[in-house]
């Protein structure tokens, strides 16, 4: 008898053909599907956490989510996340500026009144735990296609000694020969001129004062712009001011108009969680560098002016006691946000790793800065000098080896160019020089690095273009560890991150990552690009591998000085302790502890945080813990807050315990000179 299936059978056989056949047609999918499964079993196994770590995405509520340019930690343990109009022009123009402040421990947010743009400010640590936040935005960049009214710079003329003249904004100002009319956009004070007696002829010179102003034509359309050089007529003045004061304009036209600054400086209170105003700066900047110096007070350098120039060399020092702004006495040229370290005696180490704008042949040149004297020695020996601009620079830890480390980075502007080198500097060599450490995971644009308790550093994500152009975010990160010269792969990062992104080491160990700005959401550069607003967190694998954490607590106080204030720490108020001095922790786990660190918070834009540091303490183990001796260099530790932490031998760190260090009596002070015309 010839067999017949079922009719069930036949159903069943015909089904698994249909599901073998739409699964060959699928395949492709469902392997990429099955592949993304076991990648993220993979990645939650516990012997891969202990090798490459972690990464987990933080909750933010809705209302609570920005364009983070900017993060700084705070001595509360709060992270501020400042945003601005967040690169939004819409946002500026609705003058819509935001500031929220993150708790990483509860995992709670507030949002904070912000009374400026401070997009594209520069930000420090100031000795008495508050955030310097100087700069911003004024007006956003115009491109040539959207540039409505001819425009550009007029510099007005004072012949008179004995009055200054305030020009208001919309005062017109008409050329003498062209005939055309532009508007001031802003107040300006014109200074009065200068009279000098000649001791030997008893005749008195007059040299004339100028100040500068941007200018637009009163109307639209290209017949407004001009081609050459005019005198103009200032509307509204009669008499001798006639004669006196005038402008003289170069080409008024539609060329691109990029950012303008503001004078604004604020100081972020983390106690009172509001920004405080302080005196203005003498000069407006964005993309400015704050540095903190040995004594406490902050150097401010570079930027875009009022008028979307380069500061010219023109560099200013705030002193926190009189909330004060006063020039340095000279001149130095940088590019805009230049990485500029504090190193021995007061000097500032520049590593030629920049963000933005400026020349491609002025002022990018590494080397030491000697502020006093305003010497510049150059260091030599920097690899791919032409891809500095978006790179990284990071000290070595610890500090105390005067070690620093460049990473990546790409050409001037919108260049194409990436590098991948890696690039090290022995400051403490008689003829410092740069060599080659390790290559990067890629060409890199814009990478993070973060200096971790154990004395390695976290590198994570950049891109291999401008801005992410062309797809081009790298999705990597690595621990390398200056000890050996060597590096490691780690866990990839959840998404990717270039131009206003960064890191930073939190409290506890951990290490967040914020912001990406991608000038397209596509390969083929058709889609314009959307603010990467999630917040990350990488757990290094310290702190997966067995074996609890080292504990770490404040103790009875520290030498000379008495213990309180904020809790910030996992051991209750700070300490204060001063350089050469002492101070004891509590710790179950003395025994273990093999090193123990002192961390300063991190600030951290626009590739920029030049504050990072790690510095080696000495110590001795007790019998309920340990007491640890501080240097006595200023320059090694600034005054501020500053995060201790202690390391067992497997390297795995306690929660840090923050530290206030007071300003040191043998800190230098850099010369200064007040405001002149």
């Amino acid at each position: 008898m010839k067999y017949r299936p079922s009719r069930r059978t036949r159903r069943t056989a015909i089904g698994a053909t249909v599901v073998l056949v739409i699964a060959g047609f699928n395949g492709p999918a469902l392997y990429g599907i099955a592949s993304a499964k076991y990648h993220d079993y993979k990645i939650n196994q516990p012997e891969y956490k202990a090798a490459n770590g972690h990464w987990k995405i933080v909750d933010v509520p809705k209302k609570y989510r920005v364009n983070t340019i900017h993060a700084a930690l705070l001595h509360t343990g709060k992270v501020l996340l400042v945003a601005g109009s967040g690169n939004d022009a819409k946002q500026f123009k609705a003058k819509s500026f935001r500031t929220v402040l993150w708790d990483p421990v509860k995992n709670t947010f507030k949002n904070i009144h912000t009374p400026n743009d401070l997009f594209c400010a520069g930000h420090t640590q100031l000795p008495d735990g508050k955030l310097l936040v100087a700069g911003g935005t004024r007006r956003y960049e115009k491109l040539g296609g959207d540039v409505k009214k001819a425009g550009g710079l007029m510099f007005v003329h004072n012949e008179n000694p004995d009055r200054a003249k305030t020009v208001k904004a919309g005062t017109r100002f008409t050329g003498r020969h062209n005939g055309k009319t532009f508007e001031a956009k802003d107040n300006l004070l014109v200074p009065r001129a200068k009279k000098k007696k000649d001791p030997a002829t008893g005749r008195v010179k007059v040299t004339g004062s100028v100040a500068r102003v941007y200018v637009e034509a009163v109307k639209r359309g290209k017949k407004y712009q001009t081609g050459t050089e005019d005198n103009y007529r200032v509307s509204g003045l009669r008499g001798a001011e006639h004669k006196n004061i005038y402008g003289i304009a170069q080409k008024l036209s539609f060329d691109k108009k990029d950012f303008q600054g503001i004078k604004d400086s604020y100081e972020f209170d983390p106690v009172a969680e509001r920004y405080i105003t302080t005196d203005f700066m003498h000069e407006a900047r964005w993309y400015p560098t704050l540095t903190t110096l040995e004594d406490g007070k902050v150097l401010s350098v570079s930027g875009l002016d009022d008028i979307g120039q380069v500061v010219p060399g023109k560099n200013e020092i705030y002193d926190p006691k009189t909330k004060k702004w006063e020039y340095l006495p000279r001149k130095r040229f940088f590019p805009t946000y230049p990485a500029l370290h504090l190193t021995d005696d007061n000097k500032i180490f520049f590593s030629g790793a920049n963000a933005g704008y400026g020349p491609a042949d002025k002022g990018r040149t590494p080397g030491i800065w000697d502020l006093q004297t305003n010497g510049f020695r150059k260091i030599p020996g920097m690899s791919d000098p032409d891809k500095l601009e978006t790179a990284m620079s990071v000290p070595l830890p610890p500090t105390q080896s005067r070690k620093y480390m460049v990473l990546g980075g790409g050409g001037v502007g919108e260049s194409k160019k990436a590098s991948e080198k890696t690039r090290i500097v022995d400051l403490k060599d008689p003829a410092p020089h740069f060599r080659d450490g390790p290559d990067l995971y890629a060409k890199a644009r814009y990478p993070s690095s973060v200096i971790l308790p154990d004395d390695k550093i976290l590198t994570t994500n950049g891109s291999g273009d401008y801005r992410g152009r062309s797809d081009t975010n790298v999705l990597k990160a690595e621990i390398y560890d200056p000890s050996s010269n060597t590096k490691k792969p780690v866990a990839d990062p959840l998404v990717g991150r270039n131009y206003h992104s960064g890191a930073m080491l939190l409290p506890d160990g951990r290490v967040m990552t914020f912001g990406s700005d991608s000038l397209f959401a596509d390969k083929a550069n058709t889609k314009p690009g959307k603010f990467q607003q999630e917040i990350d967190i990488y757990t290094p694998p310290y702190l997966h591998t067995k074996g609890k954490r080292p504990e770490l607590k404040n103790g009875d106080g520290a030498d000379g000085s008495a213990s309180g204030g904020v809790n910030g720490g996992s051991g209750g108020g700070e300490q204060t302790v001063r350089l050469g001095g002492t101070t004891s922790f509590r710790s179950k786990d003395a025994a273990s502890i093999k090193k123990m660190r002192l961390i300063r918070p991190s600030s951290f834009t626009h590739v920029t945080n030049v504050e990072q540091s790690s510095v080696a303490l000495k110590f001795k183990r007790t019998a309920d813990g340990v007491t640890v001796k501080l240097p006595e260099d200023p320059s090694l530790v600034p005054p501020g807050y500053w995060m201790v932490t202690a390391v067992d031998g497997k390297g795995k760190p306690s929660k840090s315990v923050w530290v206030k260090v007071p300003r040191s009596a043998t800190a230098q002070a850099p010369r200064t000179t007040p405001l002149s015309p």
